[in-house]
């Protein structure tokens, strides 16, 4: 009697099963159930396709500016701020300084390209690419990954890496560091003493002192700021009294 019932249960049980799975995605009036759906209907953009994200309904878009195939040198008649003849591959990794940021056995300090207004503005746009996310626009250690639980993120304006040489912070991005990840097959040699050049100035900005202002100009200091706003502000509220 058990052996019978236990037969049934089963039977019945395997009639459900296939009629729950074995006829997933049949045409009908109703959606059909989906257990295991295996990724059959994506949201994704297809070719010549239509999409309703975007107000315009298109699907297919320009890349954006800038973007770089994964895999792929850059263009030689386009090089980046700063790169020289013997860097045809930005990506590549040579033996000398611009490459490794060793001086022989040694963390070596300096920028080896030259730094003008031009790679600071290359190394700010670079920096808030990929660093400000975590280490914020100021490198002070509060970027916005730090909302969603990534605490480990160090502030930059610390002693230690102000003191730190150039070519062991070009290493840590090169090679990553903790957890932070290498960024050296994303970021080109040039672009890294770019973000390099830029921190510098994070740092000098951040813990300026009287001694960093040009003597002619420490006069201006003990101006009183203009403001105007609040001139503006105290001559509508008469105005704003009378009615």
């Amino acid at each position: 009697m058990f052996l019978r019932a236990f037969l049934l249960i089963s039977l019945l049980l395997t009639i459900a099963g296939v009629a729950v799975l074995g006829f997933r995605g049949e045409k009908g009036t109703n959606e059909p159930w989906e257990i295991f759906p295996d990724m059959v209907r994506q949201v994704k953009v297809r070719a010549q396709a239509p999409l309703a994200f975007f107000a315009d309904g298109r699907g297919p878009r320009m890349p954006i500016n800038g973007t770089v195939p994964i895999g792929y040198e850059m263009p030689k008649a386009h090089p980046a701020v700063g790169a020289t003849d013997s860097h045809p591959n930005a990506f590549s990794v040579g033996t000398d300084y611009i490459d490794t940021g060793k001086m022989g056995n040694n963390w070596g300090t300096g920028i080896p390209i030259p730094v003008t207004p031009q790679l600071l503005q290359r190394g700010r746009e670079r920096f808030n690419i990929t660093c400000a996310m975590c280490h914020g626009a100021t490198a002070t250690g509060n970027g916005i990954t730090k909302s969603y639980g990534l605490a480990t993120v160090v502030t930059l304006q610390d002693d230690r890496i102000r003191k730190m040489a150039d070519g062991e912070i070009f290493n840590t991005i090169t090679n990553g560091k903790n957890t932070m990840m290498a960024y050296g097959p994303n970021i080109m040699v040039q672009d890294r003493w770019a973000i390099i050049a830029y921190l510098r100035a994070l740092q000098r900005s951040q813990a300026g002192t009287v001694a960093d202002v040009p003597p002619d100009h420490r006069e201006d200091l003990d101006k009183p700021a203009e403001n105007k706003p609040t001139e503006a502000k105290a001559e509508a509220k008469p105005e704003a009294q009378k009615k």
